[in-house]
């Protein structure tokens, strides 16, 4: 019986300009669903694993194709509440080269905003559970929707299930200050923690020294004294971070770093020329939970993920359909690109 995984977050409609067209220039817009943790539980079933997603949606058509966007790819709806005012919304307009993307949110009143925890049995919908993940988007949308967040974590502790976390500081969203109050507070729940440089510094306060994004440059150690600290204050099991390198809004570095409190593993780095990468850090999570969960060492896990998510760089939209096989195969160095017959 295949490993059961349940996430926890918003689902949203996305509008997305066709052909790298600005928002100006648009006359239609091409049309998906997605989100953190929904794109983390549809790469699960894409892998075989059983993912299983936990929102709210609001009871009308739009609400059901979210629902059925995920079913799709084989994710368990079952336990999806139904209700509130709206789906939430985003634009988004591809850069390239030196232009960067853009991304527009209307998701004012969404329905996971509304949310009560008494609509939600994480009882039974944790039951059999390996993993349970969501990510700092959730709590940022509401205080009501953090109340919902604690209670799925603490739930899941309760049951000894393992719990992961993704930063995903969204200043839109929330300031530095309440995200600090808050997701300090969850992460006390938490066994894996995934982020960023800069969500590490927004959410949780450490700060890696001499890294900047924007010029192309990484400094590991800098990385390794944070993820000391958060051990430190958190003692999670595992720590990762994907690692960007942005020399264009088209091409990447791409690489990942993990930490078990005793070793640090840097992956190798993909240079990815970048379709669409929307998705990318969610796919790397998946791929990190997917390791973990089978029985991978941290080692062979972060390379499925960061393979995983380098892949997900070439596919449009918010969900990565890259399967198992072609990331063993990346992993494996068959990065050529070369037509499969």
């Amino acid at each position: 019986m295949s490993k059961k995984v349940v996430t926890l977050g918003e689902i949203m409609l996305r509008l997305s300009t066709p052909d790298f067209k600005r928002f100006v220039q648009a006359d239609s817009f091409d049309v998906t669903y997605g989100g953190g943790e929904a794109n983390v539980a549809a790469a699960l079933c894409n892998y075989g694993l059983n993912g299983t997603f936990v929102t709210k949606v609001p009871n009308n058509p739009i609400g059901q194709s979210a629902i059925n966007h995920l079913r799709r790819y084989g994710v368990d709806t079952q336990f999806i509440a139904r209700g509130g005012e709206r789906l939430g919304i985003y634009f988004l307009e591809t850069g390239a080269s030196m232009r960067a993307s853009q991304v527009v949110y209307d998701r004012a009143h969404a329905s996971i905003a509304d949310v009560a925890i008494e609509e939600f049995d994480f009882d039974k919908i944790l039951d059999g559970a390996s993993w349970f993940h969501t990510t700092g988007i959730t709590p940022a949308l509401s205080d009501k929707a953090a109340a919902l967040t604690e209670a799925a974590l603490k739930a899941a502790k309760a049951k000894g299930i393992t719990t992961s976390i993704d930063l995903n500081y969204r200043k839109k969203l929330w300031s530095k200050e309440k995200a600090r109050e808050v997701m300090t507070k969850l992460c006390q729940y938490v066994d894996v923690c995934i982020g960023n440089e800069e969500d590490a510094d927004t959410t949780l306060g450490f700060k890696a020294a001499h890294t900047d994004v924007t010029k192309g440059e990484l400094n590991l150690d800098g990385f390794k004294d944070v993820f000391k600290q958060m051990k430190e204050k958190f003692g999670f099991k595992f720590i990762a971070s994907s690692l960007r390198e942005s020399h264009s809004a088209s091409d990447n570095g791409w690489s990942a770093l993990v930490y078990d409190g005793n070793e640090f593993y840097h992956t190798k780095q993909y240079n990815v020329r970048i379709v669409d990468r929307v998705g990318s850090g969610d796919s790397f999570a998946s791929g990190l939970i997917y390791g973990l969960v089978t029985g991978m060492p941290m080692n062979e896990a972060a390379e499925f993920g960061v393979a995983a998510s380098a892949l997900k760089h070439t596919i449009p939209g918010d969900l990565n359909h890259a399967t198992l096989s072609e990331v063993k195969d990346l992993v494996k160095g068959d990065g050529s690109g070369r037509v499969q017959r």
